[in-house]
């Protein structure tokens, strides 16, 4: 089972009051990992996708800095129609958050969702990991 790794920068903006990292901005870091995993130049949802449901378990404050904070990302569930990834925001010896999402492919010229296609569960299965109990099911 292989984990996509996601270098994600930390901004100013992205500070609240208290100087960490604001909650609200965990689900633009999760975006982000997405997206990198999701829309690469070999393997892509090219048809589109849709986010149905995030879960988000925050563990501890993230501290703005200038080095880039790790997510970790793996898929956890992969059905006939949609999938759960499953997410790590972490440092080596550190969690911040934990956190899931469920994709559904999304036929945007149709306006409906669609079935996952065989190349999409291939590349989905590389990375499938439903073992961990520490993994949000969404």
């Amino acid at each position: 089972m292989a984990r996509h790794v996601y270098a994600c920068p930390l901004r100013w903006a992205d500070m609240d009051a208290y100087g960490h990292v604001n909650n609200v901005v965990f689900l633009r870091y999760l975006e982000e990992a997405r997206i990198d995993f999701l829309f690469r130049p070999d393997k892509d949802f090219q048809q589109g996708s849709v986010v149905a449901r995030h879960e988000i378990d925050y563990k501890r404050q993230l501290v703005h800095r200038h080095a880039p904070v790790a997510i970790e990302l793996w898929v956890t569930r992969i059905r006939a129609a949609s999938f759960t990834l499953a997410y790590e925001v972490k440092d080596e010896d550190v969690v911040y958050v934990r956190a899931s999402t469920v994709i559904v492919p999304f036929d945007f010229e149709a306006q409906r969702p669609r079935r996952i296609t065989a190349e999409e569960k291939e590349f989905l299965q590389e990375y499938r990991d439903d073992s961990d109990p520490e993994a949000l099911a969404a």
